[in-house]
């Protein structure tokens, strides 16, 4: 299992763009009041909604996977839509689909759930690959397909995926073409046990995760405020020193013996997109090699193979992208 190794971003100064960043940074306040901990992964939604990504979240049952897209969504002034993913959901079920329109005679379009700017996706690997591959135009175009015509999604967009291990009954591997939509993958562990005690404390006093409202949780940030955030992050500077240090940790993996597959250019770019996105939430105007570093593991280590040899051996997918990283010289 693979964490991001970032915490809370250190205060951002008062100048410029703060006040829009301290909206932003407000969601996670709002989301501490429903949600104990799983701080990387709080991090890891506001950095997918500065860069306009994707995130899957991967964590056993009872780790407040959904709870936390459900608090994310309340403290947000946007329109968020949820799908339990089944084995038996088509692909329709999720993009939309041409049904008769009795009053006209004529076919129409009836939009799917995919049509917000917050889709949670819950437990997307417990449905076959082809439903999963609905999701692949609108995560990687912002838009949907049918019947000849294309039509955009709204903005912002965020899927948040969540998952259950892959070695649990029942479940459907995301394939490769799939998992490389997500911008960031985090997996959410179960939590030590001064924050099960916070839990449990929680739910003795009344505490109920069906009800989010009921924690307190206001919507903080808008959809306007997501797209301003986003244009800021963009203007970040990266050095050519820093972009050479991405695209040599991405052609680390490529010569790893462990691994069939390394991060693609495509992968490579990700990671400039969140590095950019924390260091604006850090308050700063350029990326630094620790931003690099920090953002590493989430964001390559769900695009990489192991060979099948590896794999045998009980070789960790993540101890193995960490020995690549330490094996690229940090620019100084």
């Amino acid at each position: 299992m693979t964490e991001m190794t970032y915490g809370t971003p250190p205060p951002p100064p008062p100048a410029g763009d703060g006040a829009l960043r301290e909206r932003l940074l407000a969601v996670r306040q709002e989301v501490a009041k429903a949600v104990v901990g799983q701080d990387a992964a709080v991090s890891g939604l506001l950095v997918a909604l500065l860069c306009g990504g994707h995130v899957l979240m991967e964590g056993v049952p009872g780790t407040a996977k959904t709870l936390l897209v459900r608090t994310l969504a309340s403290s947000l002034s946007v329109q968020t839509r949820r799908v339990q993913f089944t084995p038996d959901l088509m692909p329709g079920d999720i993009t939309g689909s041409l049904v008769i329109d009795s009053s006209a005679g004529e076919l129409s379009f009836r939009e799917g759930p995919i049509f917000t700017n917050l889709l949670l996706a819950d437990e997307i690997n417990r449905t076959p690959p082809k439903t999963q591959s609905a999701l692949l135009e609108a995560m990687e175009e912002g838009q949907v397909s049918a019947d000849g015509v294309t039509r955009p999604l709204p903005r912002p967009f965020l899927v948040a995926a969540t998952q259950n291990p892959v070695e649990f009954e029942g479940t459907y591997p995301l394939p490769e073409a799939q998992l490389d939509r997500f911008l960031l993958k985090v997996v959410l562990p179960v939590p030590p046990r001064d924050d099960e005690v916070t839990i449990l404390t929680r739910h003795a006093a009344g505490f109920d995760p069906r009800d989010v409202a009921g924690a307190g949780v206001t919507a903080v940030a808008s959809g306007a405020d997501i797209e301003a955030a986003q244009a800021a992050a963009k203007t970040v500077q990266v050095s050519p020193e820093v972009a050479a240090y991405i695209v040599d940790i991405a052609r680390a993996t490529r010569q790893s013996p462990s691994l069939s597959l390394g991060v693609s250019p495509r992968g490579a770019t990700a990671l400039l997109r969140a590095a950019r996105a924390w260091a604006w939430l850090s308050g700063r105007d350029f990326v630094t090699p620790d931003d690099v570093k920090a953002l590493a593991q989430a964001a390559l280590v769900h695009r990489l193979g192991l060979r099948p040899e590896a794999e045998l051996e009980g070789v960790d997918v993540a101890q193995v992208l960490a020995s690549a990283i330490a094996s690229v010289p940090v620019p100084r």
